[in-house]
């Protein structure tokens, strides 16, 4: 695909993307190129970084209200659980759509810096990137920590973990 036909790809799918609620993925993939320089940075929420200072650290809050507060908290920044319940009938053809197209996008941005892998270790956004993916995995941990605590302490659900319940 020469240069040109790819640019008018890009736009046709920024476009096509934009109009629908997807913006957040649209501007992460347009934003790639800029993220590869180390311009600009995903913000780390502060539960998240708690959460990596000290994941298995005791709870500020040990009633029920405060780790069903606290796990609501991670809940927010980090999306559904495994033992939340499953969506509606999932994504339908129209949402699968859209991701396909913001896929498209975010691909197309990445090659976009040539020798992109060097760039990112050279300006530091791999290193950043590797920060920001041990936040969501502390934050994950701290979840289930928090989840933990909840069953030992005989709380109800949501605090306590639904899969964690008999059924």
């Amino acid at each position: 695909m020469t240069c040109p036909r790819s640019l008018g790809l890009v736009v046709v799918l920024a476009l096509a993307a934009c109009s629908a609620p997807q913006t957040q993925k649209v501007s992460t993939a347009a934003t790639t190129p800029l993220s590869d320089f180390n311009l600009v940075r995903a913000n780390i929420p502060e539960v998240l970084r708690a959460a990596q200072q000290a994941p298995y650290g005791p709870p500020a809050d040990p009633s029920c209200a405060g780790l069903a507060a606290a796990v609501k908290a991670l809940d927010e920044v980090l999306g559904p659980d495994l033992d939340s319940p499953p969506g509606e009938g999932g994504p339908g053809l129209l949402e699968r759509g859209e991701d396909v197209a913001t896929g498209a996008l975010q691909r197309t941005a990445e090659g976009v810096v040539p020798f992109r892998g060097w760039v990112r270790k050279l300006s530091g956004a791999e290193r950043y990137s590797r920060l920001v993916t041990a936040s969501i995995v502390a934050g994950g941990v701290r979840r289930g920590f928090l989840k933990g605590q909840a069953v030992a302490s005989h709380c109800p659900a949501p605090a306590a973990a639904a899969a964690s319940a008999p059924r």
